[in-house]
Parts: C-alpha cells; sequence; structure tokens
C-alpha cells in the first residue's frame, strides 16, 4: 500500500538546484519506489534531472507517493524537508 499526499511548496526559490538536490539525496536513502507529480508531470524522485524538469515553484502543490519497505519513513522524510522550506 502506497503512501501518498499533496504538500504546497513553500519556500522562497522552489525546487531550484539546491533544494532539489537535496530532496534527491534524501530520496536515495530509502529502498521504497517514490515519485513526485506537479502539473500533470511525474517523476522519479531519486533523479535530479526528474526533479528540475517538474520546475514547482513557491505555492505549487505537488504530489508525493511512496510505495515499498520504509513507504512511511521516506514519505515522513520528504515531507519533513518540504514542510520546513527545504531549510531556506
Amino acid at each position: 500500500m502506497a503512501v501518498k499526499e499533496n504538500l504546497v511548496i513553500t519556500n522562497e526559490t522552489g525546487l531550484h538546484a539546491r533544494p532539489a538536490s537535496n530532496f534527491v539525496k534524501l530520496a536515495k536513502s530509502f529502498k521504497s519506489k517514490i515519485m513526485v507529480a506537479c502539473n500533470g508531470n511525474e517523476v522519479d524522485a531519486k533523479k535530479i534531472l526528474g526533479i528540475m524538469t517538474l520546475g514547482a515553484k513557491k505555492g505549487e502543490t505537488i504530489t508525493i507517493t511512496a510505495e515499498g519497505e520504509d513507504e512511511v519513513q521516506a514519505f515522513t522524510a520528504l515531507k519533513t524537508l518540504v514542510d520546513s522550506g527545504f531549510g531556506e
């Protein structure tokens, strides 16, 4: 059973290079399959080019889906990162 939720990007610069890099690094630390969707596009959360192509800006909603043995932990960690504004 997958964990899926919509989250709003709150940091001023959106999912630009540094936040995207932090997001991918965190996603890669989990075994679960993690996907991110925004504006009708869905990409693998473990691939930096995919995350960058989403172009998610402040105020936009992304959907994170995690599926696998550590899906709850993966989703919780990524949600915390997004909700923190990527530490910016």
